[in-house]
C-alpha cells in the first residue's frame, strides 16, 4: 500500500506559475493519470463548488515534458483510499483525510516520470491570467448586485463583504467562472420572497438594475483597486481570502481560487440580466482585459 503523503503545499495565492516539487504518487485512471507532488502552482478545480476550472500546463524532468490537462482535488483517506475529483466521499477538510492536487496528465504517465523524482510545474499562464480576470469580475459583480438589490429588501437577510443585503449569499445556486467572465444563476423561489425580497419589483425594474450594477463596475475598475489572495497555511486545505480595497470599503470574501493583483488590469467589467424564467435570474458576466 502506498504511504499517505502530507497535505499539498500550494503557491497559487500568491500568483505563482511556476515551481518545482517531488513526485509523491501517480495513480492510473482511465481518464489520465493522476500525478501528486509535495508543492504546486497549479490551482485545482474544487469538487464540491467546482466555480473555477483547474489550471492546465507542464510536469517537465530533464528536457521532458508530460501535459496537465487539468489540477483537480485528490484525497487520501488514514485506512489508504485514494480518490480524486467528484469521487472523492466526504467534503475538502473532513477528519480522517489528507488533502491533495492532483495533475491529471494526457495519457498514461510517462515511463521517466516516477515517485520520487523531482520535476518542474509550469502552468499555462495566459489561461491562468484569464480565469483570475474571471473570478475577481464574478465577485465583483456580485457585490455590484447585492448593493443595486439592496432597497428590496423588507427582512433583514445578512450582509456581503461590503455591509449591503446579501442576495447573492441568499440566492446563488451556481457559478461558473471562465476565461474573463462567469455565469451565475440565482433562485427566486418562495423561500426568497419568503426572506423578505420583492421579486415582483425587481422584475419590473431590471433594466435599471442592470444599469446600475455596470455603473457600479465601471467606477471600481476605474480605481485600479489592489486585489489580493491571503492564505492562513500553505497548504490546499488551508483558508484563503479575497481582499479588494474598493472606494466603498475592504471587501474580505472566503475564495480558493485565483485572482488578479489590481483593477487596473481591467479595461471593463460588465453584466447582462436574464429574467426569461420569473423563478431564475441569470447574471453572465464580461471581463475585458487592459
Amino acid at each position: 500500500m502506498t504511504a499517505v503523503v502530507p497535505a499539498t503545499r500550494v503557491t497559487f495565492a500568491g500568483g505563482a506559475v511556476e515551481g518545482a516539487g517531488t513526485v509523491q504518487r501517480i495513480q492510473a485512471s482511465p481518464a489520465g493519470a493522476v500525478v501528486v507532488v509535495d508543492e504546486t502552482p497549479f490551482h485545482p478545480v474544487d469538487h464540491t463548488w467546482p466555480d473555477q476550472p483547474g489550471d492546465s500546463g507542464e510536469i517537465r524532468l530533464d528536457g521532458r515534458a508530460a501535459r496537465v490537462t487539468e489540477a483537480v482535488m485528490a484525497a487520501v483517506s488514514v485506512e489508504g483510499a485514494f480518490a480524486v475529483g467528484t469521487d472523492i466521499p466526504v467534503k475538502r477538510g473532513a477528519e480522517g483525510w489528507t488533502w491533495l492536487v492532483g495533475h491529471r496528465l494526457e495519457g498514461d504517465a510517462p515511463e521517466w516520470l516516477a515517485e520520487g523524482a523531482r520535476v518542474d510545474l509550469t502552468v499555462d499562464e495566459a489561461r491562468r491570467a484569464g480565469l483570475s480576470r474571471g473570478h475577481t469580475a464574478c465577485h465583483l459583480a456580485s457585490l455590484a448586485l447585492d448593493l443595486a438589490l439592496a432597497d428590496l429588501w423588507r427582512k433583514e437577510p445578512g450582509t456581503d463583504a461590503l455591509g449591503n443585503p446579501d442576495f447573492e449569499g441568499r440566492a446563488n445556486q451556481t457559478s461558473r467562472i471562465g476565461e474573463d467572465g462567469a455565469v451565475d444563476e440565482y433562485r427566486l423561489g418562495k423561500s426568497l420572497r419568503r426572506a423578505g425580497f420583492d421579486t415582483e419589483t425587481f422584475s419590473a425594474t431590471l433594466g435599471d438594475r442592470e444599469a446600475a450594477i455596470n455603473a457600479r463596475l465601471a467606477q471600481w475598475v476605474t480605481s485600479g483597486a489592489a486585489s489580493s489572495v491571503i492564505p492562513d497555511e500553505p497548504t490546499i486545505v488551508d483558508r484563503r481570502t479575497w481582499h479588494c480595497e474598493l472606494p466603498e470599503g475592504t471587501a474580505d470574501i472566503l475564495c480558493g481560487g485565483t485572482h488578479v493583483r489590481s483593477l487596473a488590469e481591467f479595461a471593463s467589467i460588465s453584466v447582462s440580466l436574464d429574467l426569461s424564467d420569473p423563478q431564475l435570474l441569470v447574471m453572465t458576466t464580461t471581463a475585458v482585459a487592459a
